[in-house]
């Protein structure tokens, strides 16, 4: 017999199949983290948009805006509104549906603007679905 280098059909098979299973795993915990990074940005914007009401708030002496629009007029209070990141769910956006009922899941912000509702000045986020924690999106 010769003295044969290489590898066999069946060496180079079960190297390719170990290759397949580990790229599997590593693109879905990929997916994972980009998701809770995304969701992470998400409540960190929400917190950003109710502080800058809170701001609101305080320079006007207990009044809200009847609108998200007037946070983003210069840079008081907001340079711009942030967008909601949902993933798998809605896609990116940054519309306010402005009302004080149930949230409607159609994505972007819903901000209660009803001056004689008791929650007017609230904000969330207008999507059932949940995160990856099973948190419903509308109980940030």
């Amino acid at each position: 017999m010769r003295d044969r280098r290489g590898f066999t059909l069946m060496e180079l098979m079960i190297v390719v199949a170990v290759i397949g299973i580990l790229s599997a795993i590593a693109i879905t915990k990929y997916n994972e983290t980009l998701r809770r990074a995304n969701e992470g940005a998400t409540r960190g914007n929400l917190g950003t948009v109710r502080s800058a009401l809170r701001i609101y708030n305080a320079d006007v002496e207990g009044y809200y805006p009847e609108t998200l629009s007037y946070l983003a007029q210069g840079t008081k209070y907001l340079q711009r509104l942030p967008e909601i990141e949902v993933p798998f769910y809605h896609p990116d956006s940054n519309a306010v549906r402005l009302s004080n009922a149930a949230p409607n899941d159609s994505g972007g912000w819903q901000y209660n603007n009803v001056a004689t509702d008791p929650d007017f000045g609230t904000l969330w986020v207008n999507c059932t679905h949940t995160d990856t924690s099973s948190t419903v999106w509308t109980a940030y």
